[in-house]
């Protein structure tokens, strides 16, 4: 797309593009037993690493970000920018199961953000719970129809087997798939609401046979 011009539907880039589910994080060389304090604390050491797993259009912003709402104060993890999505994204680092409580709190942080933390012309923030285990079937009832992005990777502290490549490698063409769909179908619908009000081809006369034509004079 051209610097300055119009962002296309198929042009759009979509969150479940740009952030990747697992992410694969053995150069911490953490060992069985360890707190999300030192999962932070090993991500910020080894950050230029982590911000090359993430993908090269996230810019980190800051760490234990603080924030108010009424009378409790709460810590966001780590706070990062991604480039071509325009947004903020907020990740919260839980080293069990993902679950539904945790969608709860990164919602709270999603408001405030949107609210407080979002500059003009960016796009709203989203939400990227990183955790050591996750029920997909859960995960869907839990992130479906929420009002802000949010979205549970698992982390994974060895390199995955073939197997799971070739899960991933399939997970990524249903993606690009259901992309492409999304796109046809709002150019489909935009074409279609362009040839409203044309007049069509006449209709046939009631009473000339089928493959009637008239001589012409």
């Amino acid at each position: 797309m051209a610097k300055g011009q119009k962002a296309l539907a198929e042009d759009r880039v979509l969150p479940e593009e740009e952030i990747k589910d697992p992410y694969v994080l053995e150069f911490l060389r953490l060992k069985d037993e360890y707190s999300e304090t030192d999962l932070e604390e090993a991500l910020i050491r080894h950050m230029q690493t982590f911000l090359l797993e993430l993908g090269g259009d996230f810019c980190f912003i800051g760490r234990q970000k603080r924030l108010r709402i009424g009378d409790e104060w709460y810590r966001v993890d780590l706070v990062f920018f991604h480039r071509r999505l325009r947004c903020l994204v907020i990740i919260d680092l839980k080293i069990g199961k993902f679950t539904h409580a945790d969608a709860g709190q990164m919602h709270l942080y999603l408001n405030y953000a949107r609210e407080h933390w979002v500059q003009e012309g960016e796009n709203p923030p989203v939400g990227l719970i990183l955790c050591a285990q996750k029920d997909e079937a859960i995960a869907r009832y839990v992130l479906e129809g929420l009002p802000n992005k949010v979205m549970a990777s698992e982390y994974r502290m060895a390199l995955p087997n073939d197997q799971e490549l070739a899960t991933e490698i399939e997970r990524t063409q249903a993606m690009l798939h259901d992309r492409k769909m999304i796109a046809l179908a709002s150019t489909g619908a935009v074409g279609k609401k362009a040839g409203v009000g044309e007049k069509g081809p006449p209709a046939r006369g009631r009473g000339a046979p089928k493959g009637h034509q008239e001589k012409g004079k």
